[in-house]
């Protein structure tokens, strides 16, 4: 995660009013917190960061572990797959929605050809369902987040084979 990074979960923090955000990946964890500081009720622009590196041992670690694992002959072909394939990641914090409403079929599926202007979901964050299109070309290879459930700012929802 970049400094471009923090500032847009700072910036998002700020006009959604949020007073916390916390995310952890294998690499880090960082913990945003603002709001009230010293007993004072001034502007609550303050934003002490809390961002914590994981040390380079575990990451490496957790690599190494795989290839000694009897179904290492898997890994190969997932990193293969990763390399050429492209992710649309959520923008936001909130509930991934497949299709516009229940009984609506979903925008895309596995197979689905989309170009940078198609719509792939709705992630609804403080009662506002806000599209998210795919902008990238490219065909839907993997659906990575289940209807109905909470997605991460960053987190990976569609995989896509670029044209």
């Amino acid at each position: 995660m970049d400094l471009k990074d923090i500032k847009a979960i700072v910036d998002l923090m700020k006009k959604n009013s949020i007073s916390e955000f916390e995310l952890e990946r294998e690499e880090f964890k960082i913990k945003l917190k603002r709001g009230l500081q010293g007993g004072t009720q001034g502007g609550g622009d303050e934003l002490p960061i809390a961002y914590h590196p994981i040390p380079q041992a575990l990451p490496q670690a957790m690599a190494a572990a795989p290839e000694q694992a009897p179904a290492a002959t898997q890994a190969p072909q997932a990193s293969a797959k990763a390399s050429t394939d492209l992710e649309i990641t959520s923008p936001m914090i909130g509930s991934f929605y497949a299709s516009p409403s229940p009984d609506s079929p979903p925008y895309v599926e596995i197979g689905t050809k989309v170009g940078p202007e198609t719509v792939v979901c709705i992630v609804e964050a403080m009662k506002v369902m806000n599209e998210i299109k795919a902008e990238v070309s490219g065909v839907i290879t993997e659906i990575l987040v289940d209807n109905a459930k909470p997605v991460e700012f960053g987190q990976a929802m569609f995989r896509v084979r670029p044209n």
